[in-house]
């Protein structure tokens, strides 16, 4: 009896207790007022994105990416069902969003050969690298590729999972500025990037180190090189690992002292100007062979008339541009600069892309988008605006796991993606996420290539401004080429290069012609054979 009678009086007790904590605590004016009960709210508080998540909001309401986008993504990824049913989620009365305008008629449509599965090619439209003579330029396999996310920020196993997609896949893989790892060495084709920090390719005082570089690249099948400039998450800013995130394997690919945070400078210190730049970019070019290019997001676009200007003589160009959307992206970041820091990918992408086409210097460029493009209707206006690849980062955390549960900086990912807990990175299982997102990629690629035949093209790459438009509700349309100021012929690649791919893209063979094979990286040792 006595038990029992402990046992019911031990909650009382226990309100009591917090009712007393509450009552002399003066740091909330809310516990002071209404003890006990005003704990309720930080409860419902902490839960609340939970709650939305799953219980509150409609299919297309939730950001960054809504209950159907993300099912698309998981179903893709999945290999099951991606349709929907019963007409779209859109706001058709008063929603802006784009439409793709289907042609009755075509002469020109893909490869029933190729077109017929979900693993369908679909390479790039140009030959990185070509327009400048890189010894080692070739043409893309994948017009979708994985964008950078550093070993470091992600898990262990999420960086092997990726890698091993993009073999499965025949898609490319950037490491971010974090370095090459051990993870990335799963046997897909990757994009080295360098960063402020000039991580896994620096000297004992931090400064970039070209042989390091050189070393690092001819160990492992780097196809490109990218200069990171700055990114849609935190442009102008930068990076920030916390020092618990940084283990000994971290420290020693990174070249840093392991428990401390490592800090990336919001700037370069190899160059200071386009014209070190420049130089810069020809110096690595010519020590690797590979295709060398830029990542920014865009804010001042002085910088970009600039770079026009000092790359139509000709004699120095980056080989690729890709534009980073400031829609927020992968990295964690102040709220400020993810909401009000640089354009977003549409505005970024056409107002660089017209400073180019003015000066007749597309075509000396593969042009990158990057910023919530792994959406089929976002990728193909991407592709529209003159985009010859789409590059994806939240979309491919989606497809190995990730549940948008927001916890990206806090180093508590619930699925093992964006932590370095070996806890919780435990329960993502390589292999089978691999799957997963080679899936999702193979499956938007099928998308892409639907669409255009939809469209009466070929290839996503040969959709042009006029084919898609913004809808403004039931108030009426506007091309592409009329909302961005596009003049007749820009959003284009030239004759030639339309010709090759869609000759490439219709032929009636049993297969990917040879100039799709060959995309393969050369072997170790083997570097300066063109493989173009």
């Amino acid at each position: 009896m006595k038990k029992r009678t402990i046992a019911a009086l031990a909650p009382v007790v226990g309100a009591a207790g917090m009712a007393l904590q509450d009552l002399i605590q003066r740091d909330h004016a809310l516990r002071r007022n209404f003890p006990v009960i005003a704990r309720l709210r930080y409860a419902l508080e902490a839960i609340g994105p939970e709650i939305r998540q799953y219980i509150v909001t409609g299919n297309d309401e939730e950001r960054p990416f809504s209950r159907d986008q993300r099912r698309w993504v998981y179903s893709s990824a999945k290999k099951e069902n991606n349709y929907f049913g019963f007409g779209t989620d859109n706001d058709m009365e008063h929603g802006v969003y784009p439409i793709i305008k289907q042609r009755t008629f075509s002469d020109v449509a893909p490869n029933a050969k190729l077109h017929g599965g979900q693993e369908t090619p679909l390479p790039c439209a140009k030959v990185v690298g070509a327009a400048r003579g890189r010894r080692l330029a070739f043409r893309p396999a994948s017009v979708v590729n994985v964008s950078a996310m550093s070993f470091g920020s992600l898990s262990p196993q999420a960086i092997a999972a990726i890698n091993t997609g993009a073999r499965l896949g025949g898609f490319m893989h950037n490491t971010g500025e974090g370095g090459l790892s051990d993870h990335h060495r799963q046997g897909g084709d990757l994009v080295m990037q360098i960063g402020t920090g000039y991580f896994g390719c620096r000297d004992a005082d931090g400064h970039f180190s070209l042989e390091k570089l050189v070393s690092v690249v001819e160990s492992a099948p780097v196809r490109m090189i990218e200069i990171k400039l700055s990114q849609g998450a935190k442009p102008g800013l930068g990076g920030h690992l916390p020092g618990a995130k940084v283990n000994a394997e971290i420290a020693r690919i990174r070249g840093v002292e392991q428990g401390k945070d490592v800090i990336s400078p919001s700037r370069h210190s190899a160059f200071g100007n386009i014209d070190e730049m420049l130089d810069f970019v020809e110096r690595i070019a010519d020590a690797t062979g590979l295709p060398v290019g830029i990542k920014s997001a865009v804010g001042d676009l002085e910088f970009w008339h600039e770079l026009a200007e000092r790359m139509a003589p000709g004699d120095r160009g980056v080989d690729f541009i890709t534009i980073d959307g400031g829609e927020g992206g992968t990295g964690a970041a102040p709220m400020v600069f993810s909401d009000n820091v640089s354009f977003p990918f549409r505005v970024a992408f056409s107002e660089v892309y017209r400073i180019f086409a003015a000066a007749g210097l597309t075509d000396r460029v593969v042009w990158i988008g990057s910023g919530k493009l792994g959406l089929p209707d976002n990728a193909i206006v991407a592709f529209a605006l003159g985009a010859d690849m789409v590059n994806v980062a939240r979309e491919a955390m989606l497809a190995i796991g990730c549940i948008q549960a927001q916890k990206c900086h806090t180093d508590h990912c619930p699925t093992g993606v964006a932590t370095q807990s070996p806890w919780l990175a435990h329960g993502l299982d390589p292999a089978k996420k691999a799957d997963r997102l080679a899936n999702y990629v193979m499956t938007l690629r099928r998308d892409l290539l639907k669409v255009s035949e939809a469209a009466g093209v070929a290839h996503p790459g040969l959709i042009t401004p006029d084919d898609v438009a913004m809808l403004d509700g039931h108030l009426g349309q506007s091309p592409l080429r009329e909302v961005y100021s596009y003049r007749d012929g820009w959003g284009l690649p030239g004759p030639a290069i339309r010709a090759e791919i869609t000759e490439i893209m219709t032929r009636k063979d049993d297969g990917p012609s040879d100039r799709v094979q060959q995309t393969k990286p050369a072997p170790v040792g083997n570097r300066n054979r063109s493989v173009s």
